[in-house]
């Protein structure tokens, strides 16, 4: 049987962990507009930004923009080109840090991570001072600052570690964590992206108050299995363990065009998608790939694949989009209508 007692989860995540990194090595970008990824040049570069520092998204920059339209919208900000090893070697010396204060402990991305620390709290009160603990340790020991949601399980804490930020701590009280989702935003739900956002708005759910009140069944016909799990968010009944995650040999995430793509514009950017996607669940899992690839299928069933192994791992998102358009050029002047593209990674290892 499932073990009902009640759980302090901690969610905890680096704040603009890539950004923060830079300004720890090099001080003078403290308070400047910095963003890290692709390089601009001039405002003809292709590739994505990575991540930017909180004074850059005043000026509307934000991960996954296009390098050359960030650039178009702040010229005076501060380039950077990704340091993937320095990020990976601060990364594992944070979650080091962190592993001493968890029962059970998952890192589920190169800036984040879940803790499991019920063995450690027993009354309202001590979740937050020690929540505070971590915060000023990671502070003292690493010069980074990081935002803590603490709740019954993964999905609100995780959801609770949003809110506030940079630097934030949320604390769900026990016993009410339903109330406290029921006016926020579906969207805040992790896995619930903008495809199921508008379907759910589509039939008058906006809120996850809205989500509680829609029956579990309507849910099933709905998502099928997927809508289990979305009642049990929703009722803050999500009962999934705090655990090291297994590994696989490979991920790929493919797009199936309605009609044939004659445009070969139109692969890239569903590659891009395709690679956005992938790049999540790789920090989802705390994973990390070195070869990347593509595959292509032309009208026809004509299918072709090719893939190309990285200086070292990295679970970029801008490394993974950038390496795919390298390796659909060699099919671009082919002028043939595209059936499917799709983007995989393989070489994984656990950070």
């Amino acid at each position: 049987m499932q073990d009902e007692s009640p759980r302090t989860i901690f969610h905890v995540d680096l704040d603009a962990f890539y950004v923060s990194v830079e300004v720890r090595e090099d001080p003078k970008l403290r308070g400047l507009p910095v963003v890290v990824g692709a390089d601009p040049e001039q405002g003809k570069g292709r590739g994505v930004v990575v991540t930017c520092s909180y004074e850059a998204r005043k000026f509307g920059l934000r991960s996954g923009m296009p390098i050359s339209r960030a650039w178009r919208t702040c010229p005076t900000a501060v380039y950077l080109r990704p340091n993937f090893k320095l990020y990976e070697r601060v990364s594992r010396e944070v979650m080091e840090t962190l592993r001493d204060f968890a029962d059970a402990f998952e890192q589920t991305g190169i800036d984040e991570a879940f803790l499991d620390v019920g063995s450690r709290v027993d009354d309202i009160g001590e979740p937050r001072e020690l929540a505070l603990v971590i915060k000023r340790t990671v502070k003292d020991v690493h010069d980074l600052t990081c935002s803590i949601g603490v709740g019954p399980n993964k999905s609100t804490a995780k959801i609770a570690s949003d809110l506030q930020k940079p630097d934030g701590l949320t604390v769900v009280p026990p016993g009410r964590a339903a109330q406290f989702l029921a006016p926020l935003p579906v969207s805040v739900i992790s896995g619930v992206g903008s495809k199921t956002r508008a379907f759910l708005n589509d039939r008058g759910v906006e809120t996850i108050g809205q989500l509680q009140a829609v029956p579990g069944k309507q849910l099933l016909e709905w998502f099928g299995k997927t809508g289990v799990w979305l009642w049990g968010v929703a009722h803050a009944q999500e009962r999934i363990p705090v655990s090291p995650r297994e590994m696989p040999k490979s991920l790929s995430v493919e797009r199936t065009f309605r009609n044939d793509a004659e445009d070969f514009a139109a692969v890239y950017t569903e590659a891009r998608d395709a690679a956005r996607e992938l790049s999540e669940r790789l920090r989802r899992g705390g994973f990390t790939f070195r070869v990347a690839g593509i595959k292509i299928r032309f009208q026809g069933f004509e299918t072709h694949t090719r893939e190309r192994t990285l200086p070292g791992y990295t679970d970029s998102e801008a490394s993974l989009q950038e390496t795919a358009e390298a390796l659909l050029r060699e099919f671009e002047e082919r002028g043939e209508p595209v059936r499917l593209v799709g983007v995989r990674v393989a070489s994984i290892s656990k950070k």
